[in-house]
């Protein structure tokens, strides 16, 4: 199984499709118009983010009343920038850094990349909407271990790095 869509919400879907076709190079693969009785339409677009899934983003932008809202999931929620966020598939080292090139010369600011502790590379950064994505490349098969709950680094205050030691989780600290 693999994931199908996730359905976001976007307050100017031409900048929406402009950073997600134009500068990602999702291919817009559908667009619907949804009338909405006599107040306007909505504007429901799908783009093929890799391997036939799909990330859509609806607007009411066109709807007379429609409510004022907060696209970036953080911030709505009082969140840090990170806890919601969405990764996208690099499938290799070299495409992870070409991506991060491809989006820093569309002028987007990006963060990393990060080794996460030898399992996976990452670069972070933000769509129009404030929504916090990520690039992720796997750099090697998860083993049983991973699997086991264990502290394998700790962050400071804002949110940095303290230590990449993994720590045993059947190791008593003292011992």
């Amino acid at each position: 199984m693999a994931l199908n869509h996730i359905d976001l919400a976007t307050k100017d879907m031409e900048a929406t499709r402009h950073f997600y076709e134009d500068i990602l190079g999702f291919k817009l693969v559908r667009a619907d118009l949804v009338k909405i009785g006599e107040i306007g339409q909505m504007k429901h677009y799908f783009f093929d983010c890799g391997d036939g899934q799909l990330v859509g983003f609806m607007s009411g932008e066109e709807i007379m009343g429609y409510p004022d809202f907060e696209p970036d999931i953080n911030k709505a929620q009082g969140l840090g920038r990170g806890i919601y966020h969405f990764a996208f598939d690099a499938k290799s080292e070299q495409e992870l850094e070409a991506i991060k090139k491809n989006l820093e010369y569309h002028d987007v600011r990006v963060h990393g990349i990060h080794d996460h502790e030898g399992w996976s590379k990452s670069i972070y950064f933000s769509d129009p909407n404030g929504l916090w994505l990520e690039y992720c490349f796997l750099t090697r098969e998860f083993t049983e271990e991973d699997a086991i709950p264990a502290v394998r680094f700790s962050v400071d205050g804002r949110g940095k790095p303290q230590s990449k030691k993994v720590l045993d989780p059947l190791v008593k600290e003292n011992s």
